[in-house]
């Protein structure tokens, strides 16, 4: 069985107490499918391979290509022309992705008063840890809404 880290990366040390960490864009391609398969079904749509293609603007054979590595990494449970249905850990990092992303564009919008900048966004999603994430959604007051009007799931700290 093949499985990927999301959160992997390599550490190397700069400038004595200053650390850059490089994440490895494999997990991100990865969170990416995951958090697209999640806001699909979040919609009430039927997951497949062209309606993740579409969402993604890749082509379909690399739709199922990915698709195989997350099944034998047991984040989604995919058979040739089978609909995709997300594991639990599958779903635990859609869920996270999406509201990492929603609550940046909050944060964007109505504390730093600046457009939304979806490439920016997504740049940052990846490297957000759950302790950043919480206190995150916690400085904001638990935003239930993104400023596109979808949900923000809850984490920990909303409960």
């Amino acid at each position: 069985m093949r499985t990927f880290s999301t959160r992997s990366s390599k550490k190397e040390r700069v400038l004595g107490e200053e650390e850059l960490y490089i994440g490895t864009a494999e997990s991100e391609h990865v969170e990416m499918y995951l958090k697209a398969i999640w806001y699909i079904r979040e919609r009430g749509e039927e997951v497949k391979v062209s309606s993740i293609a579409k969402m993604l603007n890749v082509k379909q054979p690399s739709v199922v290509q990915m698709l195989r590595k997350l099944d034998e990494a047991n984040l989604v449970e995919y058979s040739k022309g089978n609909m995709v249905k997300m594991t639990n850990e599958g779903e635990r990092i859609g869920k996270q992705m999406i509201r990492n992303t929603r609550l940046l564009e909050v944060l964007m919008r109505d504390s730093l008063k600046i457009d939304i900048d979806e490439e920016m966004v997504c740049g940052i999603e990846h490297h957000m840890k759950q302790i950043f994430t919480d206190a995150l959604c916690t400085l904001l007051k638990h935003p239930r809404k993104c400023p596109h009007g979808h949900r923000i799931p809850l984490g920990r700290c909303c409960r």
